[in-house]
Parts: C-alpha cells; structure tokens; sequence
C-alpha cells in the first residue's frame, strides 16, 4: 500500500477486518522492536500525533529524559502474515514531543532521507540506488549461553558438502524449498528479488539477492527481510542467523550493496570512456569511499564478530582497493553489467549486524565527499589490481578490529556531519555503546583459550 492518505488506508484495512495496527522500528544499534494498539485506536490523531514510548529503551536518549513519540507511516502498511489474528504492520518514526511533533535526528528513516536530500543538494544527483546481497547461514539447531562458569555454543547442519557448495543443486541444498517460501512472502511486502541460491558455506549458507531502490527504502526492505527470514524459520523449526562469522574456517556472510546515483533518470556512473565504463563522477565517488573506509567500517562492520569474517581465504574484502571482477577488493566492479544505465559498483564490506539506514547513509555521504572533493581513487593511492602500472599497487588493509574501526570513525567523521545528516551525538554515542561491546567481549574467556592455555 504506496497511499500515505489515512481515510484510505483505514478503509482498506476495515475491507480486510484487520484487527490490530503493528508499529515497527529499529533502535540506534539496529534490533527491531515493536507496539501493537487495537484497530479502534488507529485513528488521525495517533497518525498525526504519534503514541509516546521510552526513548532510552531504544538507545536514542537518557533515562532522564526519554519520553518520545512513535509516529505512523501510512505509505508502509502492509498485512503482517505472521500474526495469528488480521494484523496491518507499518513502520514508525520516532519524533520529539515538541507541539511540531520533529523528526528525531537519530532515526535512521530520518537520516537516510537526509543523506539523499544532502545528495540533492550537492547537484550531483538526484537519486542513489541500492542493491543489496542477503548472506545468511540456516541451522536446524543452534544452542548457545555465557556464563560466569560456562561459555559455550553449538550449531548444526545436516548439510555436509564436500566439494563446492556454491549454487549446489536439491537434493543437496536441503533449502531451496525454504529460500522459496521466504522470497514469495517478500513479494507480498513490495520486496524485489533478483533470484536466490545456496551460497558457498558448506553447512547452510544461502543467499537472496535483492534489487535496486531508494536508500531508505532499502533500509526498510533489510529490515523486513530479516524479519521474514525470522518468522519463517521459527514456524519451520529452524535457525536463521546473520551473523557475519558463525563458524570457525568457513565463509562468512556479509550484505553486499551494489550503488550507482541517476540524475533526471540517468545514471551518472556511466561512461564507456572510462576505467571499466566507470565515469569520472564514479571515481571520485570510490575514491571518497575508499579514503574514509577505516571509518565507514564502525557503521558497516560493527561487531566484534564482522572483523572475524574480514580475513584473506574467503572471498571476504579485505584491501581498501577497487577493481574488476575482485572480490577480495572492498570495491567491486561488476564485469557481467552491460546495460549502460545499471552501470554500478559493489562495496563488500558491509554486514547485517549494521543498522541499515546507518550502513548504507554513511556509504553515500562517503561517496558524496569523494564527488564534492574530487578524489581521484588512484592518486589517492588505490591503484587497482589490474591497474597496467608497472609498479606493485598499494596495499591498504580495512581494520582489523571493531576498535580499530572505532579509532578511526573518531578521528574521521566530518564527512558525515555534511548538511547535518549524521548528528554528532549520535556519533557520540554510537563510540560509547560500541566501545561497551568491546569491552563486554573482552572481559570474558573464550572457550579456545581454555584449549590454548588452561594446563600451560
């Protein structure tokens, strides 16, 4: 349902008997949460007003002051087929309880929308597209806990290749069934699907790839698609996880997003001309992405767990470089593209442990300095391997820690504070949440340390 008009949408949802209004909305660090009011109670006033809701559950604000408002919006409503009784789902905004009711600039809805008016502004385009590659692992159990005595955790798969499992045909791939259920529910939520296979994790990897639409819009298709993913499974019996690096020496899973800008409908990264048909506004783009991708990779990669799948032998970007068809490069050019106006690149690096909104806004606003800069990526010193130079290009490694990252996202951040898109509190507080992780995960023994040091 595109209208955002209320009459329509609440005659639409009394057409079906819907029962219940489902409000949906990630907090700062990306978990969905959710509120649920009867359909008496979906009115123009809760639409135009929003429902209050403790902001400092959410991570936004302090206790002290938390109290904020959760705002419909009507162009999402969607039948929830997960609910047992006839439930219309929506996304929300979290607004301030001023009397203007102002968007809260720590929302990631709000600031994906500010980092494409930022593009705007900036004459370079008037649109970014996105397409995004979901890598996930399915296990039929998966058991886990970390206690003062006891850290353990064990995940299973009755799936055991022994040769390459990448687009490995039933009745080996034990899912394609399962990836078709989940991507027939995604048609039903407005989600594109490219197509879907198993990946090249041995023990239940799979892959859907979705296709291309607005930045926030994709964030919202993330957010639904795991959500999916979830519910689907939990009705199956199974366990979906996208967890960058479940299992020690096998392939992680990442959230590849595939990008190119269009003004008046063209795409402006085309030029035949060009290193890989690759336009100079192109290139300027991967060079601001490239020079700030220590600092992207806090929002990008932001656990602890994304930097044990940033490791050379699994195809897993691990050089800040670009080039043609590399895939162990954090820029890829696709070479199969041959339609001038999808001419695009890939930046590999991301997870889906990131907060959508924020991984793919920091991305364009990356991007977007590079373009008003005019970073040119090889003077810059990220030579392609394939680069006809006789010299040995640099070699420029992503961090090899979420602290690492951390590091740099503080001393680097002045690119996302362009047009006020990424608010420096968030920044702020974003640091201190994430530093908090570290340190949890560091004050713990992991079990292999027991095998390493416990009768040394």
């Amino acid at each position: 349902m595109s209208d955002n008009n209320f009459v329509r949408v609440r005659q639409e949802a009394e057409k079906v008997g819907v029962e219940f209004i489902d409000l949906k909305m990630l907090d700062l660090v990306g978990r969905l949460h959710h509120l649920s009011l009867p359909f008496s109670r979906f009115s123009e006033s809760v639409c135009q007003n929003g429902i209050g809701f403790d902001g400092s559950s959410y991570g936004f604000l302090k206790v002290e002051n938390s109290d904020m408002v959760l705002v419909p919006d009507l162009a999402t409503a969607r039948l929830d087929p997960f609910r047992k009784r006839t439930t219309m789902t929506m996304f929300a905004e979290a607004r301030l309880t001023d009397a203007d009711r102002t968007p809260f600039s720590q929302d990631g809805r709000v600031i994906a929308r500010k980092a494409e008016q930022a593009l705007s502004e900036a004459g370079v385009a008037d649109k970014s597209h996105w397409g995004p590659e979901y890598e996930f692992y399915i296990f039929e159990e998966a058991e886990y806990t970390s206690e003062t005595n006891d850290s353990t955790f064990g995940i299973h798969s009755s799936e055991n290749f022994y040769h390459n499992a990448y687009h490995a045909c039933n009745p080996f791939d034990k899912h394609d069934d399962f990836r078709d259920d989940v991507c027939a529910v995604m048609a039903e939520f407005g989600i594109p699907v490219r197509y879907h296979h198993h990946e090249v994790g041995g023990q239940g990897q799979q892959e859907i790839e979705g296709w291309f639409a607005d930045l926030a819009t994709t964030g919202d298709h993330a957010v639904l698609t795991k959500y999916i993913l979830f519910n689907l499974a939990a009705q199956q019996g199974l366990k979906v996880t996208f967890m960058p690096k479940p299992m020690f020496d096998n392939a992680g899973s990442g959230w590849h997003v595939h990008q190119f800008l269009t003004k008046e409908g063209r795409n402006v990264f085309n030029d035949d001309s060009g290193y890989a048909n690759l336009s100079e506004t192109a290139m300027h783009y991967i060079g601001g992405i490239l020079t700030h991708a220590a600092a992207l990779c806090a929002f990008t990669n932001p656990s602890t767990n994304s930097f044990k799948r940033l490791v050379p032998g699994f195809e897993a970007p691990t050089v800040r470089t670009f080039g043609r068809s590399n895939r162990g490069a954090a820029i890829r050019i696709p070479s199969y593209v041959k339609d001038p106006e999808m001419r695009r690149i890939e930046y590999r690096p991301p997870d889906l442990t990131a907060n959508p909104y924020l991984c793919c806004s920091a991305i364009l606003m990356a991007g977007l300095d590079g373009i008003i800069n005019k970073i040119d990526p090889v003077e810059a010193g990220f030579t392609p391997a394939d680069s006809p130079s006789s010299e040995s290009p640099q070699v420029d490694f992503l961090p090899r820690s979420l602290d690492d990252a951390l590091d740099a996202l503080e001393m680097d951040h002045q690119f996302l504070m362009r047009s006020d898109v990424f608010p420096e509190p968030l920044i702020r507080r974003w640091l201190d949440l994430k530093r908090d992780e570290i340190n949890a995960l560091n004050g713990r023994p992991h079990p292999f340390e027991y095998t390493m040091y416990f009768d040394f």
